[in-house]
C-alpha cells in the first residue's frame, strides 16, 4: 500500500487568538497535525482548511475572535478555503450562539476538546504524543503549562467558565515536557496555567509549586525559569526560598492584584484587603533582593468610586511595579459581577486607564535610568537593524520591555550576552554588549 501524497492532502492552518495558554494549546494540536502527517502550512492564505483558536476573556478579544471567524468564512464563500474550524475559549462559552449566527462554519469545538478537534482534520488523534508540540514562539523560549482552569471566585471573570475548575498536570508531565522542550534547544521556560500558585491543592491537598519549581531548576539545558500568574491569595510563600537559592528561576513575578480598595476588593471577591496586598509585596520583595514585580489591573469595576481609584493611583506609587498592564472592566455575562451592570463610561474608564499608565510610565523611567551604567544579562531574540533584541530576567516576551544591543561581533538569537546599559527610555534600555557567556 503506498503512502498518499502529502501534496495532495489538504493544507490546515490554525490562526490563535488571546493569551498564551492558547499559544500552547495551538501547539498540542499542531504537534498532532504534523505526527499524523498532516499538511501544515503557517499563511491562511495557503490554506484549504483554517483552525480559528479563540479567545473569549474580556469584549475586545471576543470580538477580535469573532471577526477572525467572519474573516475565514468569507475566504470560505470566495472558495479560497475549503472548511473552518472554531475551537478554544470563545467556542467553549457561545458555541450554540456561534452556530446559529455563523452558520457557514463546519464545526464548533470548546477549550477541552482537542481530539475531537484533531478527527475532525482527518488525523487520528495520540494520546501518548500530549508532550509533543510544534513552538510557534522563538525556539529558544517556551511556555509550559502547569495546570488548567481556575477554583477562584472573582467576580468578575468568565475563565472557569470557559476552562473550568483547576486541574493540575502531573508532576512527571511537567518535567518530562521540560526535559524534552530543552532538549530541542529551548533555553527558557515560562511557566503558565490560569493560577500557577494553586498548583498541587488538588493533587494532594498541599500546594506543591515550590517542589516543582525545584525538580524544574534542575533540568539540563534551561537557564531561566519564569512564573506567570501567580494569584496573591494564599500566596505560598516557599516558593520564595526556591526564588533564592536556585539562579535558574528568574527574579520575576507576575501577581495580577487587580485593585487596591477595600471596597473594589472585596466585591471583586478577591479575598484580600489593601493592607494584606501591600504586607505581602513588602514581604516578596524583602526575601527577594531585586526581585521584578509585574501586575495587571482593572480599573471601571462596577461601584468604582474616585475615591477608590486614588486609592488605586496611592497604591501603584507606593508599590512601584518594574511591569504594569490595566484592563478596562468588561461586565462578562454568567460572572457574579454581571448583575452589578456596567455603570461607568468607557471615557471614565479609559481616563482611568490613562492615568494609571501615566504613573506608571514615570515610575519606569526612573526605573531604567538607574540602571544606566550597570550591566545586565540579556537573552537575545532577534535581530533588527543594527541592534540585537533581547529580554532581561525582569522581563517576559511579548508583555514586557526590550533591551536594544549593539555589538561588534555577531549575537546568536537564543544566547546569552553581558551588555552594558548606555541610556533608556520609557519602556526600554539600550546597551553595549561586553561580552558573551556561552
Amino acid at each position: 500500500m503506498t503512502t498518499p501524497n502529502r501534496n495532495h492532502r489538504p493544507k490546515i492552518s490554525v490562526v490563535t487568538l488571546g493569551c498564551s495558554k492558547n499559544t500552547v494549546d495551538s501547539e498540542v494540536l499542531l504537534g498532532q497535525l504534523i505526527q499524523g502527517k498532516a499538511h501544515v502550512v503557517d499563511n491562511v492564505d495557503d490554506a484549504d482548511i483554517a483552525v480559528i483558536n479563540t479567545c473569549g476573556f474580556i469584549e475586545a478579544a471576543k470580538q477580535e475572535s469573532i471577526d477572525a471567524i467572519l474573516e475565514a468564512v468569507e475566504r470560505k464563500n470566495q472558495g479560497s478555503l475549503k472548511k473552518v474550524v472554531v475551537m478554544g475559549c470563545l467556542s467553549e462559552r457561545f458555541a450554540k450562539d456561534l452556530a446559529a449566527e455563523i452558520t457557514s462554519v463546519d464545526a464548533f469545538f470548546g477549550s477541552h476538546h482537542l481530539a475531537q478537534v484533531v478527527r475532525e482534520l482527518g488525523v487520528d488523534y495520540r494520546e501518548e504524543l500530549l508532550g509533543e508540540r510544534q513552538l510557534t514562539t522563538p525556539s529558544h523560549y517556551a511556555y509550559l503549562k502547569i495546570s488548567e482552569g481556575c477554583d477562584n471566585p472573582c467576580s468578575f471573570c468568565a475563565i472557569p467558565l470557559m476552562r473550568g475548575l483547576h486541574v493540575s498536570k502531573p508532576f512527571r508531565s511537567i518535567l518530562s515536557e521540560a526535559r524534552h522542550l530543552a532538549s530541542r534547544g529551548v533555553k527558557e521556560l515560562i511557566l503558565i496555567g490560569q493560577d500557577t500558585t494553586y498548583y498541587g491543592l488538588d493533587l494532594n491537598g498541599e500546594r506543591q509549586l515550590d517542589r516543582l519549581l525545584r525538580e524544574l531548576s534542575a533540568v539540563d539545558g534551561i537557564e531561566w525559569i519564569r512564573l506567570m500568574y501567580a494569584y496573591p491569595t494564599k500566596f505560598p510563600k516557599s516558593i520564595l526560598d526556591v526564588y533564592r537559592d536556585k539562579p535558574t528561576i528568574c527574579r520575576y513575578l507576575d501577581i495580577p492584584v487587580q485593585h487596591a480598595s477595600d471596597n473594589v476588593l472585596k466585591s471583586m471577591r478577591r479575598g484580600m484587603t489593601n493592607r494584606t496586598l501591600r504586607e505581602l509585596l513588602s514581604e516578596i520583595k524583602a526575601s527577594v533582593p531585586g526581585i521584578g514585580l509585574r501586575t495587571t489591573l482593572i480599573v471601571g469595576y462596577p461601584g468604582e468610586s474616585e475615591e477608590d481609584f486614588e486609592r488605586l493611583c496611592e497604591f501603584v506609587e507606593e508599590m512601584k511595579f518594574h511591569r504594569l498592564g490595566v484592563f478596562t472592566y468588561s461586565q462578562e455575562e454568567g460572572t457574579s459581577a454581571y448583575d452589578l451592570g456596567d455603570p461607568i463610561s468607557t471615557d471614565v474608564k479609559e481616563e482611568r486607564r490613562g492615568r494609571i499608565m501615566e504613573l506608571q510610565q514615570h515610575i519606569s523611567e526612573e526605573r531604567n535610568e538607574s540602571l544606566v551604567g550597570t550591566e545586565v544579562r540579556v537573552l537575545i531574540d532577534r535581530p533588527e537593524g543594527d541592534f540585537f533584541v533581547g529580554r532581561t530576567e525582569w522581563d517576559a516576551p511579548e508583555i514586557d520591555q526590550e533591551v536594544y544591543v549593539r555589538s561588534r561581533v555577531e549575537l546568536s538569537v537564543g544566547s546569552f550576552v553581558n551588555a552594558k546599559v548606555t541610556h533608556s527610555t520609557e519602556y526600554d534600555l539600550y546597551a553595549e554588549s561586553v561580552k558573551r557567556n556561552q
